[in-house]
């Protein structure tokens, strides 16, 4: 794996807003920022041929106009441009294999809405072998480097088997930003929890209890490897998505993850991250772990 960040470019006020987080994200983690765009129509480099006549100007273009901008805002940054002559769900796909992150483009808030690259991207964040971050054009900024007041970065933690990529993730992010991180469990409420006239106090209790020693225990390793990471732990009883989405409110990013393995016929996104990605106005990054 290659010390890079790589963004995919399509030309969008998404795709772009997408470049400017992965630039910040480069610099803060002190990494490459690949510029990617994919188009299988790409044609092979001419020799000789003036710049009205190259088949590829407008790819070319894209790049070059994101190049320009990033580098007058990151003039240290280490750039590399990459035009890729394939499809995007294939090039994407190999680029997140050989980077530690991977950037797009989303847009829109309601669940018909696509991200820039359609259904493909989709695709992408179910299937990458990195983590995946989501972008949305007029996001909330974060300016250089740099602190910001109040900023938080989110975790959802499902606690139903090993995730210590999401939570080492997670903790990198908080910790690059000098920020706190908010690791929160959201839980339904089974049917013992509710009485014939109210909801039972005691079973409510119980479930709240222990899911917060579980989350305590979750979390204590990271805290002990990130110390200069505050760490607030909550256990909201209500569904999943609705507790991440609900932290996330005020958020610089959240961090989700994805099982690597799901059943045949699940999903291949889980509805915790599917939802986040269609409602959530922060950058979502989508981690897969085992």
């Amino acid at each position: 794996m290659d010390r890079v960040v790589t963004v995919g470019l399509d030309g969008s006020v998404e795709s772009l807003a997408a470049a400017r987080w992965a630039a910040e994200e480069a610099a803060r983690r002190r990494l490459t920022l690949r510029l990617l765009h994919a188009w299988p129509m790409l044609a092979p480099e001419p020799v000789e041929m003036p710049p009205e006549a190259d088949q590829n100007y407008w790819a070319k273009l894209i790049v070059r106009d994101a190049h320009a901008e990033i580098r007058e805002q990151h003039p240290d940054l280490p750039i590399v441009d990459d035009l890729v002559a394939s499809d995007a769900e294939t090039a994407l796909l190999s680029a997140s294999a050989q980077s530690q992150l991977l950037v797009l483009g989303s847009r829109g808030l309601s669940p018909a809405a696509s991200f820039f690259l359609g259904d493909t991207s989709m695709e992408i964040v179910a299937r990458a072998e990195r983590p995946v971050a989501l972008v949305r054009a007029g996001g909330r900024p974060f300016p250089g480097s740099a602190r910001r007041a109040g900023g938080v970065v989110v975790v959802g933690v499902g606690l139903h088997g090993g995730c210590e990529g999401l939570l080492e993730f997670a903790f990198e992010s908080a910790a690059v930003r000098e920020v706190p991180l908010h690791a929160v469990h959201g839980r339904s409420l089974p049917v013992e929890a509710y009485a014939p006239w109210d909801m039972n106090p005691d079973v409510i209790e119980e479930i709240t209890e222990q899911a917060r020693q579980r989350l305590d225990a979750a979390l204590r390793p990271w805290c002990e490897k990130f110390p200069g990471v505050r760490v607030v732990g909550s256990v909201l009883l209500e569904s999943p998505a609705r507790a991440v989405a609900q932290a996330a409110s005020a958020a610089d990013l959240l961090v989700l993850g994805r099982r690597g393995q799901r059943p045949t016929l699940a999903p291949r996104l889980g509805n915790v991250a599917h939802a986040a990605a269609h409602h959530v106005s922060c950058p979502v990054v989508i981690v897969p772990h085992d």
